[in-house]
């Protein structure tokens, strides 16, 4: 330690202080770019609950979200999305996109009579999603469709370990 504070008596504080702030200034640079690349082209969910059972676990996976495909049009039907939720802002849902914009949609009404149903047209700038447990899922059936601007990412990779990556099937 005596050798560290030899050294360092000898450096003007200044000198010191400016690679201290150079080195900070480089890791905010750092922080910043991770923050924007994983907000804007590539980021991380955890999705939770049973909704989408059974291709999402209900404790939870890690899954990778394409922040760039809803900007460019590029998700549709049988994709995984995660959206604000139309009903409480605050929250954001993983749902499957079952229709989009002039799609008909036809679900059932009542889960104790399959021959109840109702079919919808999906308007203009809108998707129709539900969840894949259609007996513990809000969604489209409860909130009608949803607004496309609302969807943040599409779902495309679920991340089991650090090395290894699978592609979200699709479900029609």
């Amino acid at each position: 330690m005596s050798h560290f504070l030899r050294r360092l008596a000898g450096v003007p504080w200044r000198q010191i202080a400016g690679e201290a702030v150079s080195g900070v200034s480089l890791v905010a640079q750092g922080l910043c770019a991770v923050h924007v690349f994983s907000e804007h082209v590539l980021g991380v969910a955890f999705p939770r609950g049973s909704s989408m059972l059974p291709a999402l676990n209900m404790a939870g996976d890690v899954l990778l979200t394409d922040k760039v495909s809803p900007r460019r049009g590029r998700v549709g039907p049988g994709d995984v999305v995660l959206l604000l939720s139309p009903e409480d802002p605050r929250k954001v849902v993983a749902k499957r996109v079952v229709g989009m914009e002039g799609d008909e949609v036809t679900y059932p009404v009542d889960a104790g009579n399959s021959d109840a149903t109702k079919t919808v047209v999906v308007p203009q700038g809108h998707i129709w999603v539900q969840g894949d447990n259609i007996y513990s899922s809000n969604d489209s059936r409860q909130f009608g469709p949803v607004p496309y601007g609302l969807v943040k990412g599409k779902m495309s990779y679920r991340v089991c370990r650090a090395t290894n990556f699978h592609v979200l099937p699709p479900r029609y």
